[in-house]
């Protein structure tokens, strides 16, 4: 074998190498928030808003609802950006963040809205 097929197929490997190791670091997994509690790296939470309360806060900056995640848990979850569009009547949301101080700080929201995935009704 030649010595430039050696170095091809090493800088393959290390190509490969870094590649599985930045695609396992930008992983964010689904868990519950007593999952997210212990975690210290972002995570998802997926859940369900309760109370319909949404709360705008700094002049709409941030937001503030509690969400109950599928264990059953709630917690209230502090959101900066803009309402997203249908969050109170949304079927299922996932919020992206952190855990701190017993309140979740999501860094992005994703919002299902239940009447987006209707099908039409024909007459």
């Amino acid at each position: 074998m030649k010595r430039r097929h050696l170095v091809g197929l090493a800088v393959i490997a290390l190509f490969v190498v870094y590649s599985a190791v930045t695609f396992s670091s930008a992983l964010t997994p689904y868990v519950t928030f007593s999952q997210a509690k212990s975690v210290n790296g972002t995570v998802q939470v997926r859940g369900v808003l309760i109370n319909d309360q949404i709360s705008v806060l700094d002049n709409g900056r941030k937001i503030q609802f509690t969400l109950r995640d599928e264990a059953g848990e709630a917690m209230p979850v502090t959101y900066g950006g803009v309402k997203p569009d249908g969050l109170a009547q949304a079927s299922s949301i996932v919020a992206v963040g952190k855990v701190s101080d017993g309140q979740f700080y999501a860094e992005k929201l994703l919002v299902k809205c239940p009447s987006k995935y209707q099908g039409s009704v024909k007459k």
